[in-house]
């Protein structure tokens, strides 16, 4: 075993209970070997989902895939850095190409597809991606989320359907009461 297994290990020990020791041990992983993708995928899940640095994460997952473009464990993480940060855009890209990689969880990234639809506002594309998660559910646990999140955006297609009728019904009532005048 190289020196740089042991310290990816000793990274991998550590997350998520000792971030210190974890980005310690990462930090002279990489340092050995700057092109470790697992290395760089931890360390950009620190910054990310620990850190809120979602530029910092974004760089080293975007390091990550110019080295292994065909990794599947990269897409998900990656593309909720890119939601979180708001670059929409930039995520949908990579969304799309993830579809066409060997082995990634179609699944998630319909889920992945379905949060970043909602992000925007998108609530019947949201929930259009979530029941093609649904179908392709290969496990009790997904499939029950997934109901959750179908459930969470359908409340607020409704909402936004009630503001819109709200909006509709106080028109109508300025008109009458101007044409009444």
């Amino acid at each position: 075993m190289d020196t740089n297994n042991i310290y990816l290990f000793k990274a991998l020990d550590a997350y998520p209970y000792n971030l210190e020791e974890a980005i310690e041990a990462l930090n002279y992983a990489l340092s050995y070997n700057d092109k470790d993708t697992e290395a760089l995928l931890l360390m950009g899940k620190i910054y990310g989902y620990h850190l809120q640095n979602y530029k910092r994460a974004i760089a080293y997952f975007s390091e990550a895939l110019t080295i292994d473009l065909e990794n599947p464990k990269i897409y998900p993480d990656y593309l909720y850095m890119l939601i979180y940060n708001e670059d929409f855009s930039e995520a949908q890209k990579l969304l799309d190409f993830a579809f066409t990689i060997k082995a990634t969880n179609k699944g998630m990234l319909y889920n992945i597809k379905g949060y970043l639809y909602e992000a925007q506002k998108q609530y019947k594309k949201a929930f259009k991606a979530f029941k093609e998660a649904e179908k392709i559910a290969c496990n009790n646990d997904f499939a029950t989320y997934i109901k959750g999140e179908k459930q969470r955006v359908k409340n607020k297609m409704l909402k936004k359907k009630n503001k819109k009728k709200k909006k509709n019904h106080k028109r109508k009532e300025k008109k009458k009461n101007r044409s009444k005048k």
